[in-house]
């Protein structure tokens, strides 16, 4: 049997990665806008924990997670999309992408648990385990998405799978209503993941 078919395949998936890294790199975020973040994240975090608002500990804050935000300035941007300036990324974040992520998730906690008492005194389950694929392509998104959909009851997400460039979550769901990959996504993503693709790749 001839090997072309293989190495063609493989050729195939070399490219298919490459491009993928490719648009990952360019819709990174410049360094000093990664540094910035990390460095109001981490600044705001010590004000709550510090429970200060003297001045020098705030000259301390500042200056201490001014230093830990350079060395770190990846661990929490690195799959953030380069979109917009960062002052405006950092306002839409506090004030408008992080409410609309705290009032899908609330709307879907109630919803899903409203629909899972009802199974539980109608006797009406059906549980099974369905494969949907997601748009999102960063480590970040895909765990938000996962444990997302795991923390509303009668989800689970059970395993994250990547192949030929695509990613695929294995979801234990209680009440299975269809084996259809695209209308179980919709039904188990539903706005969460399209919230997430503003914000990371």
């Amino acid at each position: 049997m001839s090997r072309v078919p293989f190495y063609l395949k493989e050729r195939l998936e070399g490219l298919r990665q490459r491009v993928l890294h490719e648009r990952f790199e360019a819709s990174k975020l410049p360094v000093w806008e990664r540094v910035v973040l990390t460095w109001a994240v981490l600044f705001a975090f010590w004000i709550v924990i510090s429970s200060s608002l003297r001045l020098e500990n705030l000259a301390v804050g500042a200056a201490v997670t001014l230093i830990i935000a350079s060395f770190m300035r990846d661990m929490l941007t690195e799959d953030i999309r380069k979109t917009g300036h960062i002052l405006e990324k950092l306002l839409y974040f506090a004030f408008l992408y992080l409410p609309q992520y705290i009032v899908i998730m609330a709307f879907r906690l109630v919803e899903s648990n409203l629909k899972v008492a009802k199974n539980v005194i109608f006797m009406d389950i059906n549980p099974g385990i369905v494969k949907i694929k997601t748009d999102l392509h960063s480590d970040t998104g895909v765990t938000i998405l996962a444990n997302s959909i795991t923390l509303t009851p009668g989800t689970l997400t059970l395993d994250v799978r990547k192949k030929l460039g695509e990613t695929y979550l294995y979801v234990h769901w209680i009440d299975l209503k269809t084996l259809n990959r695209e209308k179980a996504g919709e039904k188990i993503k539903g706005d969460i993941e399209e919230w997430l693709k503003k914000v990371f790749w």
